[in-house]
């Protein structure tokens, strides 16, 4: 809740003629016109000052998005309980490991407390640098202990100024590719400069800073812009190796810090698949990647301590698969067109039988259910399921004319944006990463002497001096035309000054430090008991990390209180998980923002069999509850509630309820 506050203020030898030919035009085109400077001193000179733009362009997005959290929340002068409420849902539960490696005594008792840690889910001790990507939150916490800074920074600010960091550094990611693509730094700044004005749809980290995706991107960001450089042919042996490095190091980071990796990278190979059957990428490269993706996730699969989940990823099946796969197939891309066609039809179907064997073959082994409930979203979201559960040279030449001359790093990046596009479309989250990189690619193509070339050719006016003066003047154009309609916008933005406003919160938290032991279970919705985790510290029964099925199954239990459950009911079923205290939501017991059918107490209605409340439409299978809806009748204090639960705290958002213990 906010209140307004005024103040002022590849490298292969099969390359054909066509292509090396279309790759000097490249390099002729993206000099400037003759008469401008020599070439190499023109090199350096625009090497220097596009570097220095990328760097200026990606600190100045960085402080920007900086300004906007502090002005929403007036950071800087809210109370330590209210900077912790404001990192809400998951990002609580990740910040407050943070917090608890720095408040151990020694850096190895920290270590101790996250491996074995029983205060995340009563009655369980689990290993957290196994189940969940903290390890960011590790790596920050031994830094800050170790750099002299404590008294000059306070661990909550070098925590996010991190994290605004890395926004620096993927701005900058995506300038290069852009760059890389193009053959002109122009084209990085457009990509920029479209990545600032679509701030809405290219990230949230200035209102969810902790989140998992914000630490990945980044480093997604620079994977791909070393991937691009890497798909390029004729690269010096020491240029190939630096790259592939780089392709390693970024993979591994982007694996280790956000738990849909595997998806993402899942969607990464397809592309590699895609253009590697259509022989559009060199082999030998393509093998490096897929190569660098297995390393790299198993890598991840050591330190999280043989996650189960990334075991049985997908994207290990499907990557072994198709290398397995190629060796059937050695002749893959020999032949007439049509027995090309064959083998590349019972490629396909030897890469899908074989990833879902031994997907399967993993899962059933490891019994592994973790990421089920992600599958069976797709499932549902389109239409497959139930939505209750929560090369010789005269082909290589056909090749080049049929995809316009497209370059291999071109044709990935056009490959990757569609896929991710797609993806987006299903899963609404995916849009921050599919959008920047749109972004990407839509300056490529206003700033490719390609597209220019074939546009000009369709209309007439084909001519070398017009690609370049089009190729310049479009984007120079597109880029005045930012400033001047978004420049009062962004102002305006940075001129609006809020303040962190949810005193209801602030009174819960303060009363469960005040009044509740130490070692209290407190239960209630995954995302409050986020924030109970990380401004007090108490045992929780469940939070918002889903990715484990029994975790999955017990928040359901635990929402029965929001269900047409009875007291006595209720009360087993919290007491099974060694709850102490209940805390009820009347932003879930009376939802009205979601239309009837999507809110969670019709969610529940439906799980239990139960017709759901308010005018419409039942299910035939859906039979009246025997019990009225337990977080309503509660509150009326009869015999029934009271022998089992004792209201012990209450304001206008929450109750807290005491459970007796035993009956």
């Amino acid at each position: 809740m906010i209140s307004i506050r005024q103040r002022k203020g590849i490298k292969t030898t099969e390359v054909s003629e066509d292509y090396a030919a279309q790759e000097e035009n490249v390099k002729l085109e993206n000099k400037l016109p003759s008469g401008c400077t020599s070439g190499r001193l023109w090199k350096i000179l625009s090497f220097t000052i596009g570097g220095t733009v990328a760097l200026c362009i990606g600190l100045l997005t960085s402080v920007y998005l900086a300004t906007l959290h502090e002005n929403d929340l007036w950071f800087s002068n809210i109370k330590e309980v209210e900077r912790e409420i404001s990192f809400r849902t998951e990002c609580g539960l990740y910040y407050s490991y943070y917090k608890q490696m720095l408040q151990a005594p020694t850096l190895m008792q920290g270590f101790h407390g996250l491996m074995y840690d029983n205060k995340t889910e009563s009655m369980r001790t689990i290993n957290l640098l196994q189940r969940m990507n903290i390890y960011q939150e590790v790596f920050l916490s031994i830094l800050y202990r170790a750099l002299p800074i404590q008294k000059y920074l306070e661990p909550v600010y070098f925590y996010i100024y991190t994290l605004f960091g890395l926004q620096a550094i993927y701005v900058t990611a995506l300038y290069i590719t852009s760059w890389l693509l193009s053959g002109t730094w122009l084209s990085g700044l457009l990509a920029a400069f479209w990545y600032v004005t679509n701030r809405i749809d290219t990230t949230r980290v200035e209102f969810t800073i902790p989140l998992r995706e914000n630490w990945a991107l980044p480093f997604f960001a620079i994977q791909i812009a070393a991937i691009t450089y890497f798909l390029r042919p004729n690269l010096q042996p020491l240029s190939e190796r630096l790259t592939l490095l780089a392709i390693f190091i970024s993979t591994f980071l982007f694996s280790l810090t956000w738990q849909f990796n595997q998806f993402m990278m899942l969607m990464q190979a397809l592309v590699l698949f895609i253009l590697d059957s259509l022989d559009m990428l060199p082999a030998v490269k393509v093998t490096w990647l897929y190569g660098i993706q297995i390393t790299g996730l198993l890598l991840v699969c050591v330190l999280q301590f043989l996650n189960s989940m990334i075991l049985g990823s997908l994207l290990i099946s499907f990557n072994l698969s198709v290398l397995i796969a190629r060796k059937l197939q050695k002749n893959l891309k020999t032949g007439s067109f049509l027995n090309r066609l064959g083998k590349l039809l019972l490629h396909l179907f030897v890469v899908l039988c074989l990833t879902l064997f031994l997907n399967n073959i993993v899962k059933k082994i490891l019994n592994l259910k973790s990421d089920e409930h992600i599958f069976k979203f797709l499932k549902a979201k389109f239409g497959f399921g139930a939505t209750s559960d929560s090369t010789n040279q005269q082909s290589m030449s056909k090749m080049g004319t049929c995809t316009i001359g497209l370059r291999p790093e071109a044709a990935y990046n056009l490959i990757h944006t569609i896929l991710f596009g797609f993806l987006a479309l299903s899963t609404m989250r995916m849009k921050y990463l599919w959008t920047s990189h749109m972004c990407v690619f839509a300056s490529f193509g206003l700033c490719s002497p390609e597209i220019w070339e074939l546009l000009l050719k369709l209309i007439h006016l084909y001519n070398p001096k017009r690609i370049c003066i089009m190729r310049y003047s479009v984007p120079i154009l597109i880029l005045l035309y930012l400033c001047y309609k978004f420049w009062p916008g962004m102002m305006d933005e940075l001129s609006e000054l809020r303040e962190f406003y949810d005193p209801d919160t602030v009174e819960l938290m303060n009363w469960i430090n005040s009044n509740t032991p130490r070692k209290a279970v407190f239960a209630g919705s995954m995302q409050l008991l986020a924030g109970v985790k990380l401004c007090t510290g108490r045992t929780l029964t469940n939070h918002p990390h889903y990715e484990d099925n029994s975790l999955r199954e017990r928040t359901r239990a635990v929402y029965q209180i929001y269900a047409k459950r009875s007291a006595e009911e209720v009360h087993a079923l919290l007491r099974s998980f060694g709850t102490d205290y209940v805390i009820l939501e009347d932003s879930i017991c009376y939802e009205r923002r979601h239309r009837r059918g999507c809110r969670l107490r019709d969610l529940l209605d439906v799980a239990n069999g139960h017709m759901m409340d308010g005018p419409g439409e039942n299910d035939p299978d859906l039979k009246l509850a025997g019990h009225p809806r337990f977080c309503e009748e509660i509150k009326r204090n009869l015999p029934p509630y009271t022998a089992y639960f004792t209201r012990v705290f209450q304001n206008k958002t929450f109750h807290v309820y005491r459970l007796s213990r035993s009956k």
